[in-house]
């Protein structure tokens, strides 16, 4: 009886422990970092509000912060948040959805504190507003961190977890997007063309749509400011640096031409070399098409040329005309790509219509592009944003990214358009520089 008795003990002692640990197993924690996942959304995106030392922190009552991130199925989630005051006593409000929770902080040491449960009934983005009710001191609060707690077995937590490399201003920023265009083997390039049209209302700040990408530069247009937009055509110097002032002068690139109220001039931080832009009032909803020529000069040297224009209005414009020394080649990796280069609008969506796109080889052949390449950059990569999105739909490739949707495409996937061999660009090609 006794060694029955203290093999069921035994059994029973067992069995508890293995439950524990079980339990255990399928309880996790996450600390989303404001400083990588937190933008403001009202009155409206800007950079207030977020402080040297990774917090949030705001006084304005119609000020929202909202904190970003995804789950790969439906859970139950507990947050929390680790905050503080600057003195007193202030009550925030909280919204996950429908759901709405009022926490009272107190103290000036960043500690956490209860905001409450929430189901979240499908995988996808959650986002959480926090908003001001009540303060005794000049600021609401400051905000470290969202902490989000589950019992949900399995969950994956995806948001921006690291500051490694910057990331928490490139998470910010979003993730950005490319197209790998599939051209004719064996078959010297030696223009690229492209048609973008952008939709309405997805033209945000901050949004470079860029059409015609190749192996040494980049051109396309972009939304710089609420009353401000360029036409934007640069090529990197052979000389690789961040500060153009360092390039011997050998190995700078040289303006050849430019076209009426175009500025030329040089740039750096990602690559130097000769930048050109054309202030321009370009309008979402409107197709406007793209022509980069890539010459050798016999010399050692290759020249780029590239022209802009409203298709509707058959206009082209002359952007600029570039001089790259120690470099011999003919056009090479084309691509297109979109991204967001404001990190306080990155929680806005953005999207482009690329159609219609042409290679022309030095024979004087058209050949259509039909097929391309998906991909996305590290912030896609490592899944620090997960919205991102391309594909092919009417003749058209189109690009996707920001605003938290609830779609992630699939890097190194090939989209096939419908031909529009109809669409045949009708140049008149001359041999200088100049206006088409």
């Amino acid at each position: 009886m006794k060694s029955s008795t203290q093999s069921l003990f035994v059994a029973v002692a067992v069995l508890a422990n293995t439950l524990v640990l079980t339990s255990g197993l399928h309880a996790a924690e996450w600390s989303i970092q404001v400083a990588g996942n937190a933008f403001r959304t009202a009155p409206g995106p800007g950079g207030g509000g977020l402080q040297r030392d990774g917090t949030i922190s705001w006084g304005d009552p119609g000020t929202v912060f909202s904190v970003y991130f995804h789950v790969d199925r439906p859970a139950e989630l507990k947050l929390s948040i680790n905050a503080r005051t600057k003195a007193g006593r202030s009550t925030l409000a909280t919204s996950v959805g429908e759901k709405r929770f009022s926490t009272v902080i107190e103290g000036t040491k960043l500690a956490d504190r209860k905001i409450g449960q929430v189901r979240v009934a499908k995988a996808g983005y959650v986002r959480v507003d926090f908003k001001g009710l009540k303060r005794t001191a000049d600021v609401y609060a400051a905000i470290g961190s969202l902490r989000v707690s589950s019992d949900t077995a399995g969950l994956v937590v995806d948001y921006v977890k690291t500051n490694k490399g910057s990331m928490f201003y490139w998470g910010r920023r979003g993730p950005s997007v490319h197209l790998r265009y599939e051209v004719p083997r064996g078959r010297k390039l030696r223009y690229a063309y492209t048609e973008i049209t952008v939709p309405s209302g997805q033209d945000p700040i901050g949004s470079f749509f860029m059409a015609n990408g190749f192996g040494e530069g980049y051109f396309g247009f972009q939304v710089n400011g609420p009353k401000e937009r360029r036409v934007l055509f640069s090529v990197w110097s052979p000389f690789k640096t961040n500060n153009p002032r360092d390039i011997p002068k050998d190995q700078r690139i040289t303006a050849l031409a430019s076209g009426p109220k175009v500025h030329v001039g040089k740039f750096g931080n990602e690559g130097s070399g000769g930048q050109s832009y054309l202030v321009y009032p370009w309008k979402a909803g409107k197709c406007y098409r793209f022509l980069t020529e890539v010459k050798p000069d016999g010399r050692g040297n290759t020249v780029y040329t590239s022209w802009f224009g409203d298709k509707a209005a058959d206009e082209w414009r002359l952007i600029a005309s570039f001089r790259r020394p120690k470099t011999n080649t003919d056009l090479r990796g084309f691509h297109s790509f979109l991204e967001s280069f404001s990190p306080v609008h990155g929680y806005i969506g953005r999207r482009a219509l690329y159609g219609n796109v042409w290679v022309r080889d030095v024979e004087g052949q058209w050949h259509e592009c039909t097929r391309a390449r998906f991909s996305v950059d590290p912030t896609g990569g490592g899944r620090h944003r997960l919205d991102f999105a391309g594909g092919a739909r009417d003749g058209r490739f189109y690009l996707r990214n920001c605003g938290f949707f609830n779609e992630t495409g699939r890097p190194g996937a090939t989209f096939m358009r419908t031909s529009t061999a109809n669409g045949q660009p009708k140049i008149k090609f001359v041999e200088a520089a100049g206006q088409r």
